[in-house]
Formats: structure tokens, C-alpha cells, sequence
């Protein structure tokens, strides 16, 4: 992985390539290349680093109308020119780009070296361009040395290739990691996310596992792997190109924590029954006789996905009084668990594409469960394969630090928990009383977002130091935790999110002046455990910072962020946006890469 654009037409292909890679930048990469194919045959470029350094390595005369360019998030072999891709077979004619791992690479480099391939790189991408060289070497076309060289693979993969003998092709093909066709005016694009296209054409395919696509200037033809014709309708894109620019921000992360009012708006437009005091949610696929007979409910997701599966999995429980977990999607898979047929089995991923939370779906599926899917991503991988779900309509996210898609996923699951409560027993003014709380969230989250300078002196003032504790009980635990992620991700300090409960149960033994706590403290049936706790705290001479609904005693906390009251069930989603803005300022503080945090990519399509 990471990212892949193409493109097909009558324009240069390299200042589109170099565009649509700079959007893809916030996926996060550490090398990028670009190969075009014109009136001199094929062409490579590439580099490691910042595309900035790959344009300025790009020649002036790198011309072509054909090409294929690809930003780099190192899985086999170490950042450098050599594994960057794209990648060319030995008498340099083939060129390929690739997301995604394969699996048997390890034999088929050995089959290659034995008749007499010399490999360049150490990545598994590579043997995709050999082996297609050694098909084409057969006789076969373009297209079906693709197809015979893709049968040969296990692993996942998007890929794009040209031809420097054929220009006006390229060939796509995606098995568990994304590729999009994008339709434009005698032009074709394609790319592994539709943010490398939009400023295009909002025109969209997308390509389903095992296809494959033949994109030419005029138009495209699809079809799988054993060669049967596929015929792909487009759809309209959401995203329009002014999503992926900061709109006056220094970065793309605080333009998001600040969109979230008129996300969550997005996310309930439609969805509130104020008639019979529920949610409406007709892309569950579900009647009120099947969700009754539902007797648990498993949520699978991965990092702050994840997270957003604890928040929903208490809102179910509190509402609909149906038993509910969220597990990480990525145990989960490998566990062989069982499936029952009375759980409602919710993947949670923001792009729609997080293979982990893939694969669950497909084991799910194979065993005969019920699943649905709460994506950002309309069209993406994990919507189709769910039998029903709900899109947050979040809008595009960039930063890969998730923000406002969190706050959205949390707005969903308690739009779920209350179409599912009403069906059950939770009564008329229950619901009524859920349906206004939702409904004032977004004002509520605008006073918070007013209180950002004070979030902020305190962020640099604890971004001094080395690590921090965050805890919180119950309701308030799923907030700590990902609170706690967004610190880590963002600031790179050491933090670790607890029970309250549990402090005394170990972690105590680690507080002390040097490690603060943030604590979440609502105003709720817990207050007097929690306050309890900060006494524990306090004991040991550590500092703690609340976020809450009310000030405890000096003598308590030493500082606090005042979070306006919602309904108890809805408390955790307003008390996270405190932790988002307090992570974005101590990471500003520290100088760190904001929008794209070391290491980390925003979509992670491989294992």
C-alpha cells in the first residue's frame, strides 16, 4: 500500500499523476513514483520521500499520455528508490503498481530467480511485473497476462499497469485493497481512493474483488479473473474537489474537528422520527419482526473504529436492552469464532476498505450471519458486502488521525440504538427524549469548539510530559480510550486508558507527580466512584486534568474542561471532543506531523 493513480487520455499524464498522488498524500507514504508511457516507450521516476521531492526529480522532458503513478507505505523492504514503486520488468517494457501484500511471494521470487529473473527490489510487488512479463512473452495480451499472472497470487492487491509497446492502455485490478474507475471527457482515470480523481470527474466505478479493468481514453471493460465480462454501472461521487483542501486551516485535522456540527447534521438528516419518537434507518434491510428477533449484537471494528463500537455497544445495551460487545476486528477473524444466527454482527471503518474488518464480514457471511455496516465511504468494499447498514455522509476525512468520522460513527450507533430500543421497550417518551438530544449535539459541540484556546494552554502545558493515564467508568471508558489514541497518534506521547475501576486493581502503581490523568467525569449515577478514584489519584500526588460536566474540588483536580450536559447515553460522544483538541495542540506544541503521524496510513488495506 498506500495510494495508486492512473490515467488515460490526450493531456500529459505526469502533472495529473503528481496531482492526484498529493491528495492521496494523507493516507500517509514514505516513498512515490510515477511511469509514463509516450512516442519514446516507457518511462520511470521515482523516489523516496515527499512527492514534492518526486516532482523535482521528475525530468523536463517527461512526457506521455499513458501513465501510472503510486505512494508507497512500506510493508516488505526498507524506504528507499529501489522498493518505491512502480516497478519494471527487466527489458523494461512492463511497469506495475501495487497495494495490498502478496502472500506467496517468497515462492514465486524463487520460481523467477530459477529461470533466470534478476529481481531489483526486496518488496512483493515486484514479482507482479515479472510475472506479467513472462505471460506476455507467450503470446498473451495485455489484458490476459494480467489475468494468468494474478492467478498465480495469493494475497491481496490493487494494481495498475502499462504497457511502453501499448500506449492508451492501462490495466486495473483490485482483491481486497481499492481501485475506482473514474469516467471523464475522453478520458479515463483510475485510482485507489476518489479523492486522486474528483477534481476530474465525480463520475465513479467501483471495481468488486477478483475484477479487472481494461481503461482506455474512450471508456473501460471489466471482467474476472477466469475472463467473464462484468458490466459496472458508474455512480456520483459525494466529495467534490474543495473537500480536500484545509479551507484556511494550518491543517486538515483542525478543519475537521470543526466540521463535526455539520457532520452529525448530515449523519441524523432524515433519520429522525418524530412521530413515533424513533430513528428511521431503511438501509437496514431489516423489519421490526427480524430485529426483534435479534438476542445479541457484535460490533468489529479497528482503532478508533473500534473505539466507536464501545460507545455504540453501550448505547444498545442502555436503549434497547439487548446484550452488546465490540471486539477488534482484526482478533476476531483469526479466531475462529462462532457464529450465531439471533447476532446482528456491525462492521464499523470509516473508508469502507479496512481489510481486517473486511475479512470478518466474509467470515460472517460464509457462515451464514447477519451483518451490516456503518462506512463513510458510499460504494466501498465492506458496504457491498453487508446485507444492509447506514453511511455517515461524515463527509471526506484527510487527516488519518480520525476526528469527526469517529464523532459520526457514534452518532449512528445511537441512531441504531434507538430504532432498535423503540422496537424492543423503550417507550414513546424515552425516545422523544433521545431525538431532541441528538438533535442538539451539534450545538453543543460548537461550545466546546469555543473553548479551544483554553483546551489548548492546557494540552501544551501537559505535552511536557512523557506519558499520560486517561480513565474513565462505564460510559466514560470508550471516550478515555480513544482519547488516548488520539494523543498517541497525534503527539506520539506514551498514553494509556484505563477503567477507573480498575486502577486500584495495578495501574495505581505507576501514578505518581511524574505521570498525569485525564479523567472523564460526567455528571452521572457515578459521579461519587469517580470522584473516589481522583482521590486515589491525588494521594499519590498526580495530576489530574477532568473533562466533565462540573468542577470537583480544587483540592480534587488541579484543571478542568467543562463539557455541556446531554442525556446520559450521550454524554461519551460530547466528552471526546475535548481529547480530540487537547491531542491536536499538544501535537502542535511538540512540531509533529499532524495530518500524517509516522507510521500510520489512513485506509490500511493489508494485514
Amino acid at each position: 500500500m498506500c495510494g495508486i493513480v492512473a490515467y488515460v487520455g490526450a493531456q500529459d499524464a505526469a502533472p495529473i499523476l503528481l496531482d492526484g498522488l498529493a491528495r492521496l498524500e494523507y493516507r500517509g507514504y514514505d516513498s512515490a513514483g510515477l511511469a509514463v508511457v509516450g512516442k519514446g516507450g516507457l518511462r520511470v521516476c521515482k523516489k523516496k520521500g515527499r512527492i514534492a521531492e518526486l516532482a523535482a526529480a521528475v525530468p523536463s522532458r517527461f512526457r506521455g499520455t499513458t501513465g501510472i503513478g503510486h505512494t508507497r507505505w512500506a510493508t516488505h523492504g526498507e524506504p528507499n528508490d529501489e522498493n518505491a514503486h512502480p516497478h519494471v520488468s527487466e527489458a523494461g517494457r512492463f511497469a506495475v503498481v501495487h497495494n495490498g501484500i502478496i502472500e506467496n511471494a517468497g515462492d514465486l521470487r524463487a520460481k523467477l530467480e530459477a529461470d533466470g529473473v534478476k529481481l531489483t527490489s526486496e518488496t512483493d510487488s515486484e514479482v507482479l511485473v515479472h510475472l506479467i512479463a513472462a505471460q506476455s512473452a507467450s503470446g498473451l495480451s495485455l489484458e490476459d497476462s494480467v489475468r494468468a499472472a494474478l492467478n498465480q497470487v495469493v494475497g491481496t492487491y490493487g494494481i495498475a499497469v502499462v504497457d511502453g509497446e501499448q500506449p492508451g492502455v492501462v490495466v486495473v485490478a483490485r482483491n481486497g485493497s481499492p481501485v475506482v474507475l473514474g469516467i471523464g471527457e475522453k478520458e479515463m482515470f483510475a485510482a485507489s481512493d476518489v479523492a486522486a480523481v474528483v477534481r476530474y470527474t465525480r463520475q465513479i466505478v467501483h471495481l468488486d474483488d477478483g475484477e479487472l479493468a481494461v481503461v482506455r481514453a474512450g471508456g473501460f471493460s471489466t471482467f474476472t479473473l477466469d475472463a467473464r465480462a462484468v458490466t459496472k454501472q458508474p455512480s456520483t461521487a459525494e466529495a467534490a474537489a474543495a473537500d480536500y483542501d484545509t479551507g484556511g486551516f494550518q491543517h486538515f485535522l483542525g478543519k475537521e474537528i470543526h466540521e463535526q456540527p455539520a457532520a452529525i447534521l448530515r449523519t441524523l438528516s432524515g433519520r429522525l422520527d418524530e412521530r413515533f419518537s424513533t430513528a428511521h434507518l431503511g438501509g437496514l434491510n431489516l423489519s421490526a419482526r427480524e430485529a426483534r428477533d435479534f438476542k445479541r449484537v457484535k460490533i468489529l471494528g479497528c482503532g478508533s473504529a473500534y473505539y466507536a463500537g464501545g460507545i455504540g455497544a453501550q448505547l444498545i445495551e442502555d436503549l434497547a436492552r439487548i446484550p452488546a460487545h465490540a471486539e477488534p476486528a482484526s482478533e476476531f477473524r483469526y479466531r475462529n469464532p462462532v457464529i450465531e444466527s439471533d447476532t446482528l454482527y456491525i462492521a464499523v471503518s470509516q473508508s469502507g476498505e479496512t481489510y481486517d474488518t473486511l475479512a470478518a464480514v466474509h467470515e460472517i457471511n460464509r457462515k451464514g450471519g447477519t451483518t451490516l455496516g456503518v462506512v463513510n465511504t458510499v460504494g466501498s468494499a465492506i458496504a457491498r458486502a453487508c446485507s444492509g447498514g447506514m453511511y455517515l455522509h461524515a463527509g471526506p476525512e484527510i487527516s488519518v488521525t480520525s476526528t469527526k468520522s469517529f464523532t459520526c460513527t457514534a452518532v449512528a450507533f445511537a441512531l441504531i440504538a434507538l430504532h432498535f430500543g423503540r422496537v424492543h421497550d423503550l417507550s414513546p417518551a424515552d425516545g422523544r427524549r433521545i431525538t431532541e438530544a441528538l438533535r442538539a449535539l451539534p450545538e453543543k459541540i460548537e461550545r466546546i469548539l469555543e473553548d479551544e484556546e483554553h483546551i489548548a494552554s492546557l494540552a501544551r502545558e501537559y505535552a511536557e510530559h512523557e506519558s499520560l493515564m486517561f480513565v474513565g467508568r462505564v460510559r466514560g471508558y470508550p471516550a478515555a480510550r480513544e482519547g488516548a489514541q488520539k494523543l498517541k497518534e497525534l503527539s506520539y506521547i506514551h498514553a494509556e486508558a484505563y477503567p477507573a475501576s480498575e486502577l486500584k486493581h495495578g495501574p495505581l502503581a505507576l501514578i505518581g507527580p511524574e505521570l498525569p490523568t485525564l479523567a472523564v467525569v460526567p455528571d452521572d449515577e457515578l459521579l461519587e466512584k469517580n470522584l473516589s478514584t481522583l482521590g486515589e489519584i491525588r494521594a499519590r500526588q498526580g495530576r489530574i486534568l477532568v473533562i466533565g460536566h462540573s468542577a470537583p474540588d480544587a483540592k480534587l483536580a488541579q484543571d478542568v474542561i467543562l463539557v455541556p450536559r446531554s442525556e446520559p447515553e450521550l454524554d461519551p460522544i460530547l466528552l471526546g471532543i475535548p481529547m480530540q483538541i487537547f491531542a491536536y495542540h499538544a501535537a502542535l506544541a511538540l512540531g509533529r506531523d499532524i495530518d500524517k503521524p509516522r507510521n500510520l496510513a489512513k485506509s490500511v488495506t493489508v494485514e
